[in-house]
């Protein structure tokens, strides 16, 4: 499979200008293959995040070269990379920032309305397949303040997905769900990355969770401290 994200030499410093700068990544080589689920653990302050960010165009590397899809994101304009990011990149974090107002499909629709295209019948048909695929058919129409936990993290995912992305980043995606919704949650991910082909990126600090990626990196102090490849 070709790869979809390729990090060359990536280091990122914080402050650089100020008197005592901070370097939180140190020469980060990694690449990811398009369809592949791998997790990227680490304590608290390791850098995880960090990576994440710059994985999703979110902050740019102090040095270094990223590709996403073979192209360069530090030579493309903040629109350009915009674009990408909307087009490309879906994302799932810890909290699910679901507007309350809104309903269960009028938050999956948001990633396409951004792109100010026409909301045709096929879009919204597309949101529905999703809430489906995500088993929330019967709460499509509710309020999102008006569901579980469990239910929100659901409406997240599909928001994620709706715009076709090839890749799906998750900071922490269950950090605040019980353990049954934690693995009912995960084992959606990995269903859906078998079945449309998504490249899923999960940040954890959960090592049982981690375990269950096809791949299991660990960032130690701004370093690739393990990279492990379970089909190897």
């Amino acid at each position: 499979m070709p790869n979809v994200i390729e990090l060359n030499q990536i280091n990122k410093i914080y402050g650089e200008k100020s008197k005592f700068p901070t370097q939180v990544l140190f020469d980060i080589n990694l690449t990811f293959a398009e369809g592949s689920f791998s997790s990227i653990i680490g304590q608290s302050g390791s850098g995880k995040s960090t990576l994440l960010n710059l994985l999703g165009t979110l902050d740019k590397p102090s040095s270094g070269v990223i590709k996403i899809n073979g192209i360069e994101t530090q030579k493309m304009t903040a629109k350009s990379l915009s674009t990408l990011r909307n087009e490309t990149i879906g994302f799932i974090f810890q909290f699910h920032y679901l507007l309350p107002e809104f309903t269960a499909i009028e938050n999956v629709l948001l990633p396409y309305k951004i792109s100010k295209k026409p909301l045709t019948d096929d879009i919204i048909k597309r949101a529905e397949e999703l809430l489906d695929i995500v088993g929330l058919t019967k709460v499509k129409n509710n309020l999102s303040i008006n569901m579980s936990g469990g239910q929100q993290q659901r409406v997240a995912i599909a928001r994620s997905l709706m715009n076709q992305p090839k890749i799906v980043l998750a900071d922490e995606p269950t950090g605040n769900l019980d353990s049954d919704s934690t693995e009912q949650i995960y084992n959606l991910l990995r269903e859906i990355n078998q079945k449309l082909g998504t490249t899923f990126i999960i940040i954890t600090h959960d090592r049982h969770i981690a375990e269950k990626a096809d791949r299991i990196i660990e960032i130690k102090d701004g370093k690739i401290f393990m990279d492990v490849q379970k089909n190897e």
